[in-house]
């Protein structure tokens, strides 16, 4: 007579692990959503859409933010001028320039990436200096009233050329990203590019900034939450029929 030997009993505690780990196994990575997008391909409607544009320059010279020029350099996508650039005429001969790009208000979270493209035109002959910085306080769009003040932008996500040391700020296009840390929970805010040049007799010349994108990547909750739930109602069920 043919022997069948019986295969091993699974319990039902290594069952509950299959198939939670099979879950976490077909998740799906969860997907980076836009928050914001800007392409500045026309720089006069940034403030009717939500931007604001502050000079804390001292003193305040003839230009500000405006509309790239492409005989300076092109874009670095779309139009040739569709860019947002600042000179050093910001402040007059001899000043601080402190000029201020401040995003719309947006909810930000941990792990939400701020991207932008950035450039200059002669950074080794006049150097120039590019901050990121956050707010955490709504909509306000308080950064002082000097050129050495921030307001409530005290949180710095990174200097382009931090020392105006020849050559630190690139001459070509490129990518720049800071990632927001740090946060309690959801918190509506904004965050601001600001050009900070000091000594505009040898320093600052022009700089363009293109392609800002905030994106957010939500944590796959729904998924550990589901396999949680299960884990909770399997262990219910082996007790109550223990």
């Amino acid at each position: 007579m043919l022997a069948i030997t019986p295969l091993p009993r699974v319990s039902r505690r290594v069952t509950h692990s299959f198939l939670v780990i099979g879950l976490l196994l077909v998740a799906k990575p969860a997907s980076a959503t836009s928050v914001l997008l800007e392409n500045f391909d026309n720089v006069a409607n940034l403030v009717p859409s939500g931007w604001a544009i502050v000079n804390n320059s001292s003193p305040t010279g003839t230009t500000d933010w405006f509309q790239g020029n492409p005989a300076v350099f092109t874009a670095q996508s779309g139009a040739a001028n569709s860019y947002i650039a600042a000179n050093f005429e910001a402040a007059g001969f001899g000043g601080n320039i402190s000029d201020w790009l401040i995003s719309p208000t947006i909810p930000l979270r941990n792990t939400d990436t701020i991207s932008f493209r950035a450039r200059t035109e002669n950074g080794s002959i006049a150097p120039d200096r590019l901050e990121l910085r956050l707010s955490l306080n709504g909509s306000s769009t308080n950064v002082g009233g000097t050129d050495a003040s921030v307001g409530d932008f005290s949180t710095l996500l990174l200097t382009i050329n931090p020392a105006l040391a020849p050559g630190g700020f690139p001459e070509s296009w490129a990518l720049f990203s800071a990632t927001v840390s740090g946060l309690g929970g959801p918190t509506n805010g904004r965050f601001a590019f600001r050009y900070n040049v000091s000594d505009t007799s040898v320093n600052g010349d022009y700089i363009g900034i293109d392609s800002v994108t905030v994106t957010a990547v939500p944590e796959p909750a729904t998924l550990v939450l589901l396999a949680t739930g299960l884990g909770a109602a399997m262990r219910r069920r082996r007790h109550t029929l223990s």
